[in-house]
This record gives structure tokens, sequence and C-alpha cells, in this order.
């Protein structure tokens, strides 16, 4: 069992690593070598620094991190998301990621819309432990599908002014997947902060099998050779009633939403990744120079890390 607490995600996904690789032993699930850590306690006190950045030897996508976050959060499982991961296509039964959070969290057996309720729960009792969403779903988990949700569930808490949230995972594959999840659920967390009214608190990460591939573990380590950079990002919100027509706004390139709003920099960092993908590397480029912040910085590494590779396989793009 591992306990980590850091103040940025970047911090916390680097010793998160030297952790896996200090205490980790060998599994091999599905004939893969990994690393594993049997039970993790990860905890951010800071949720808005919620992108992973330790250059050169970990750059993630900062527009498929924007992407998936927006893709659970509108309840889809339309497969536009494949624009930004094209690597996720091999998980899809019938061109359809079945484990796909969006339409667990806002459409459960087809009617329920768990953001409303811990919404709707937290508003009536401020000290309820009951603020649950549920993401593992035996009915569907258990028929052979590819894709099998990691994580099982979130759980809300308003304590002190603050709205603090634990994840469960079963798994967590630390190198790929951790930077992507700490960022879409941190950004939940922040919005359902501010459905409530209260500030936003620490975030909590508990993993059953926190582990890297064999294939990662040589990068893991040598992450440990950087500093890992700290970014803030802007605070964002949205009124509850008005989420969907924000995202659908959002996913349509920030269009009609005004230059310093973060949901435009949202926008932005998709159109110009789409700009990217269509082979309009200049367009890309200066979309990305005019994104503030730390998306537009982490998107123009993304893209300096891509070059020299050539879009070769393996990279999230």
């Amino acid at each position: 069992m591992i306990v980590l607490t850091a103040d940025s995600a970047s911090e916390l996904f680097n010793a998160a690593c030297q952790a896996v690789l200090l205490n980790g032993r060998a599994v091999c699930p599905r004939d893969m070598v990994t690393t594993e850590v049997m039970g993790a306690h990860l905890c951010l006190t800071n949720p808005r620094r919620r992108l992973v950045a330790i250059p050169p030897a970990r750059v993630i996508n900062p527009a498929f991190a924007v992407a998936e976050a927006l893709w659970i959060l509108s309840g889809s499982d339309d497969p536009w998301i494949f624009d930004f991961n094209a690597n996720l296509r091999r998980y899809a039964d019938d061109g359809v990621l079945q484990g796909a959070y969006g339409p667990r969290i806002r459409r459960w057996g087809g009617g329920i819309d768990q953001l409303d309720a811990v919404v709707r729960k937290l508003s009536s009792d401020r000290d309820s432990r009951q603020a649950v969403i549920q993401i593992h779903d035996p009915s569907r988990d258990h028929r052979g599908y590819r894709d099998v949700p990691c994580t099982l569930g979130y759980r809300f808490f308003i304590r002190q002014g603050r709205l603090v949230m634990h994840t469960s995972m079963r798994s967590q594959d630390l190198w790929l997947g951790f930077p992507y999840d700490i960022f879409a659920t941190t950004l939940l967390q922040e919005l359902m902060a501010g459905w409530l009214g209260v500030e936003v608190g620490e975030y909590h990460h508990h993993v059953d099998s926190l582990h890297l591939y064999a294939e990662n573990a040589a990068a893991a380590a040598e992450c440990l050779q950087h500093q890992p950079e700290v970014t803030e990002m802007q605070p964002i919100s949205v009124a509850w009633p008005h989420l969907d027509a924000v995202l659908t706004q959002v996913l349509s390139s920030g269009s009609g939403l005004p230059d310093g709003d973060p949901w435009n920099a949202f926008g932005r960092v998709l159109a110009g990744y789409r700009a990217w993908k269509a082979g309009d590397r200049d367009q890309a480029r200066k979309l990305a120079h005019d994104t503030p912040g730390p998306l537009g910085t982490a998107l123009t590494a993304w893209y300096d890390h891509l070059t020299p590779a050539a879009l070769t396989v393996g990279h999230l793009s």
C-alpha cells in the first residue's frame, strides 16, 4: 500500500512512478508484463493543477485530455473521440466503446442523470454521505466486451465549505491512463463545486492495482531525472442548467464563447488539434499559440513532441 500527497498532478505522477518502480511486483494479466502496487491512495491538494507535464520524458496530449473530459461530461459514447485518440478503436465493439463513462453518468439505465442526483443530494443535505456516482455496471461489464471501465465510482463530500472528491478504481495504468483520468475527474470536481456554491477541496484517487506496463517502465524511470512542471488552470464554471448547451458550443470549436473564457480555450484546443490531424500544421500551431494559459503551452509542447516522431505508432494521436 502506498499513500502519496502532492500539490500538483505532475508531482503526484512523478511520486507514483517512483513508488511503483521501487515497491512494485511483476504480474502478467492477459500475458502482459506489468510492475504493480496493490493498494494506492494518491491525494491531490490543488485540483486545478491537473495537467501532468514532465518534459521531455512525459508530455501528454492536452487535446485528448479536454476531448475525453467533455465526451464524458456530455454523456456521449459517440465515435468522434477516436479523432483525438485513434488507439481507442482497438477497444471498441462494433465501433462503440461499451465501457464509455458518459452514458453511465448521464443516463444510467437509460434515464438517471447521476450528476443531477448528486447536485440535488448535496443541495438538500450538505453533510450527506450518499453523493455517489456509479460507473461499474455488472449487467454490462461481465459480457466480454473489450472495454471494461477501470473506474468503479466517484463520491463527493462537502466538508468545511469545500467539495472533496474520492475516486475508486479497480485498475490504473499509471503511464497512459493516470494523466488523462485525473484531468477529467478534477474538472468534474471543480464544476460540481461550482454547482453547489462551495470551494474545491482535496481530490483523492484510490487504486487497487496501480501499475506500469513493461514497455513504459524505462520512460517512467526517466521521469525521475526531470523536474515536474507545475501549472494551474484558470477557474472554470458553468451554471448546472446550462452545462449541455455550453458543451455543445465547445465541441463546435468554441463558437460564440468570449475570448478569455476557459471554455473558449477548450474549444480552441479541440479546433487546433483537428487542424493538426487534417494536415494544417501552421493553423494548428497558431491556434495553440493563441490559446491562453497552460493548455496552449501544453498543446505546443505536444506538437513539438510529435514532430520528430512523424506521428509514429504509439503516440496518443
